[in-house]
């Protein structure tokens, strides 16, 4: 990779740093949490920009890594017992808006902090990020269908919420 081609990468890198703060933010529900784990998937990127891949999706590559770091993160912590993992920090940030968007957004990332992790994903990179369905499947390392299905069920769990049903547990496939 020449010296430009590698100029040009960490320019688009830095481009998508709110797409993956808003992605590690649904993961982890913690603002703190999500900006080191955004720190530590700008570290692996730039330290592995030999390993991407030119012409392919520089966006679906960080979401990746970002995805792999966060659960291979919860696995460590699983192991060496080294903090409760429902320990959840609540999301604090301020809005400005009306009174009625604020509730209707307080009431959305409630909703999504009770979608199992799959789907909060699933809906994440897909209805927010925009990724493809091909592409959300890459990133979280599963069939296409699964993606859609995660997402299907994400989407009726959330607007069962919104409307004030009940959310129920659900196991996922």
């Amino acid at each position: 990779m020449s010296d430009h081609d590698n100029a040009n990468l960490r320019e688009e890198l830095v481009r998508w740093i709110p797409n993956l703060r808003a992605f590690a933010l649904s993961l982890t529900q913690s603002a703190q949490h999500s900006d080191d784990l955004v720190q530590d998937t700008l570290v692996k990127a730039l330290s592995n920009l030999d390993k991407f891949q030119q012409g392919t999706n520089l966006r679906a590559w960080l979401f990746t890594i970002l995805r792999n770091s966060f659960y291979n993160d919860i696995r460590y912590k699983k192991y060496h017992q080294t903090a409760p993992l429902d320990d959840v920090d609540p999301v604090n940030l301020e809005f400005r808006a009306t009174q009625d968007k604020y509730i209707e957004f307080k009431d959305v990332l409630k909703g999504l902090g009770g979608l199992v992790p799959e789907q909060r994903e699933a809906i994440i990179l897909i209805a927010a990020e925009g990724l493809s369905y091909e592409e959300a499947a890459a990133v979280c390392n599963c069939p296409v269908g699964t993606v859609k299905s995660r997402l299907s069920r994400a989407r009726q769990r959330l607007e069962e919420y919104v409307n004030g049903d009940k959310m129920l547990p659900e196991r996922v496939q």
